[in-house]
Formats: structure tokens, C-alpha cells, sequence
């Protein structure tokens, strides 16, 4: 009998652990890192390969299924509050942990050289907005940025189903055909995931083991409790409050997803196999998934934004700097505003984190001591994201009035 994908996934995930410690113990990490990792690089690449016109076409496809201008404000007003909510609880959350448990009181920590080209990310984030509306949208596809394409996107599709006959409906088929042929090819590399994740997570553990998280443990340990209390307790209540969905039906309907999530840590490199999981597996429609998960994986970073205010508080306890009230209110909505535009800059948990440094007076070189293991919470907040972008494409298919869905209660 034929393994489903998630059981495939698991599987080569749990065999890339094995093989990393493997090569760990009997000293072949350098083929490992050098050889074996270029599988998960090719399947890296065909997924990154795939984005940009799955984007677009999904997004077109979807705005002009959805009809009216009403109808298309409303699912739009839909999105970002649910987006907005999700990222603030998370955030909240984070704070009220790493406030009690407090990791950086009296840990003594070496610092770490900050990586190269931070102070210049950081420097790009203030224009993100402004950057949204692209001056060339032919540029923005070519270059890969997925704001300006969405933004870009919506409006065309938008106008699409605003334009005379016969033309709306020539360039309706043609954009729905696009994405049916993105779809298919989705599927065909999807079916190569399971080894794609085993040399991933191979490479990772051959390169850093567990070592270096004994002595930022008390730190990891707030991050994953504060990740799992939103992916667990937070999501799976609004789940069923307000779309009357079972969390653990959902969660297995999108458990490939979210193991890919965990081995790439990477939303958008995600997004086919999250699309193909909330309509297949959950029933969600492909107008509501095309529209809502495209936007997902670019604005809504819930684990993100609650990862950088733990990263801040943090290293403020080390520093022995007490953060007042204001100050961590501004910390909560930098975070908050930063994770909308974090997608499409390089190194963006470290770029987020250095504006939440600025903003309220601490030192960016503490960013250095968490280097450690950013890589390892990457992929925790990557997973976390991919969960409440597919919770809201659910919540909000609920909220429309769809039937179909195969995860109710």
C-alpha cells in the first residue's frame, strides 16, 4: 500500500536526523554538508522556481472568481484582520513568557560577530511599504518580489472582472489555465518532498548537532513553549469559535505542509504544498486558498513576529536594561509591523530584530549571541506561520459560507 506524503515526509525527515548524527560520529559531515545537501538545494530551487508564477495566477484566478467589488472587499477585509489578530496574540504571548520566565537574567553569554549586510537590510525595511507598489511590475516578477506581486496581482485580477465582454472572459480562462498548469506542475515536484527533507535536515544536524543549545536552553526553551501555546492553544480555539473546525482534522489535513515548513523554513517556499493541502485534504476552495495563502505567506508571520519580541526581551534581561512599559508596548507594535514586510529581505529574523534593537535603544551587536541556534527556531516559527496562514484560509472559507469542507466539527 502506497505511504501518504506526510508519512513519506516523516520518515525522511527522521532518516536526515539519523544520517546527520551519523556522519557526525564516523566523520563524513563534509559529505554530507558538500554532496548529499545538494538534493535538498534542487528541490530548494524547483520550489523557488515555481513561486513567482504560482502567485501571480493563483492570486488573478482567485480575484476573478470571487465577483463583485463587494465581495472582494470584504474577503480582503477578512484577510488582514484575521492576520493582524493572530500576529498580535502571538506576540502578546511571547512577551508574557519570556517576562516570567526571564532567560537573560544572569546568563553570560559570548558574543558573536554580526552577520555581514544587517545594518543595511535594516536600513531597506523603513521603504517596504512605499516598495509594495511597483514601478516595473515586469521587474518585480523577473527579481522575485512577492509584495509588488501581489500588490500587482489583486489590482489585475480586479480589473479583470471589471472589463467588458468578451475580453473578461478571454483573459478570465487564460489566467485560470495558468494556474491549473502551475497546479500540475506543484504536484510533480511535491512528490519528490520526502527526499528533499532528508537532505536537508541531514545537512543540518551534520553541521550543528545539539551542542550549541546548552547555554541558550532557558531561551529556546521560552521560544518553543511560547510557539506552542499559540500553535496549540491559540489557533485550535479560534479554530473552532469561529469556524467551528476540529483542530486535530485540520492539522492532519495540512501535517505535510507543516513538515516541509519545518525542513525548508521558508513560508513562500511552502506555499505549493500548503495550497494543495488546505484545498485537497481540508476542502477549502481554491477561491478563498488562492486569494488567502498567497498573502499568508508573505504578511502573516505569526511565529516570526513572536520569536523577535521574545529575541529582544531577551537580550535586554542580558543586558541588564530594564525595559519599561512604553517601551516594551513599542517593542510589541514594531514587531507587529515589521513581520508584514519581512518576507522579502534577506536574513529577515535578523533584520526584524535589529529594528526592535533601534527602536528601543539597545545594542544590535547582541543580536550575535543568538546566532546559535536561529537556525533551529527558524524552522519552528516557519512551521508555526504555515499553520495560521492554512487556520485562516479555513476560518475565513467558514465565514463564506462554504459546506465542502471536509475538517468541521
Amino acid at each position: 500500500m502506497k505511504l501518504k506524503l506526510h508519512w513519506q515526509i516523516f520518515i525522511g525527515l527522521a532518516l536526515g536526523v539519523c544520517f546527520g548524527f551519523l556522519s557526525r560520529w564516523l566523520g563524513f559531515q563534509p559529505l554530507v554538508v558538500e554532496k548529499v545537501s545538494i538534493l535538498g538545494t534542487i528541490f530548494l530551487r524547483a520550489l523557488r522556481m515555481i513561486i513567482v508564477p504560482l502567485i501571480a495566477s493563483s492570486i488573478i484566478s482567485g480575484v476573478t472568481s470571487i465577483g463583485s467589488p463587494e465581495s472582494f472587499g470584504r474577503l480582503s477585509l477578512k484577510t488582514l484582520l484575521y492576520y493582524i489578530t493572530t500576529s498580535l496574540l502571538a506576540i502578546l504571548t511571547g512577551l508574557f513568557l519570556v517576562n516570567i520566565v526571564r532567560p537573560g537574567v544572569g546568563a553570560q553569554l559570548g558574543f558573536q560577530e554580526i552577520p555581514e549586510g544587517l545594518h543595511a537590510g535594516a536600513a531597506k525595511i523603513g521603504d517596504t511599504l512605499l516598495n509594495i507598489i511597483p514601478t516595473n511590475p515586469i521587474a518585480s516578477l523577473a527579481r522575485g518580489d512577492i509584495l509588488p506581486i501581489i500588490f500587482f496581482s489583486l489590482l489585475f485580477g480586479f480589473f479583470i472582472s471589471r472589463s467588458r465582454e468578451p475580453y473578461r472572459t478571454q483573459l478570465t480562462d487564460f489566467f485560470n489555465g495558468i494556474f491549473q498548469v502551475m497546479m500540475g506542475l506543484t504536484h510533480f515536484i511535491i512528490r519528490f518532498t520526502p527526499i528533499g527533507v532528508f537532505a536537508l535536515i541531514a545537512k543540518i544536524v551534520a553541521q550543528t548537532g545539539f551542542g550549541v543549545f546548552g547555554p541558550l536552553g532557558s531561551y529556546m526553551l521560552v521560544v518553543m513553549s511560547a510557539l506552542a501555546f499559540h500553535a496549540f492553544v491559540t489557533l485550535p480555539t479560534l479554530l473552532v469559535v469561529l469556524g467551528r473546525i476540529h483542530p486535530v482534522k485540520h492539522f492532519r489535513a495540512m501535517s505535510a505542509a507543516l513538515m516541509t515548513a519545518f525542513s525548508t523554513a521558508s513560508s513562500s517556499a511552502t506555499l505549493p504544498l500548503t495550497m494543495d493541502s488546505v484545498e485537497n485534504n481540508a476542502g477549502v476552495s481554491n477561491k478563498i486558498s488562492s486569494f488567502v495563502l498567497p498573502l499568508g505567506a508573505t504578511i502573516n508571520m505569526d511565529g516570526t513576529a513572536l520569536y523577535e519580541c521574545v529575541a529582544a526581551i531577551f537580550i535586554a534581561q542580558v543586558y541588564g536594561i530594564h525595559l519599561s512599559f512604553f517601551q516594551q508596548f513599542l517593542v510589541v507594535i514594531t514587531a507587529l509591523l515589521a513581520s508584514i514586510g519581512a518576507a522579502g529581505i534577506p536574513m529577515a529574523g535578523l533584520v526584524m530584530i535589529t529594528i526592535i534593537l533601534r527602536a528601543v535603544g539597545l545594542p544590535l551587536e547582541g543580536v550575535g549571541m543568538i546566532l546559535a541556534v536561529d537556525r533551529i527556531l527558524d524552522m519552528m516559527r516557519t512551521s508555526v506561520n504555515v499553520w495560521s496562514d492554512s487556520c485562516g484560509a479555513a476560518i475565513i472559507a467558514t465565514s463564506e459560507g462554504e459546506k465542502d469542507l471536509k475538517v468541521k466539527l
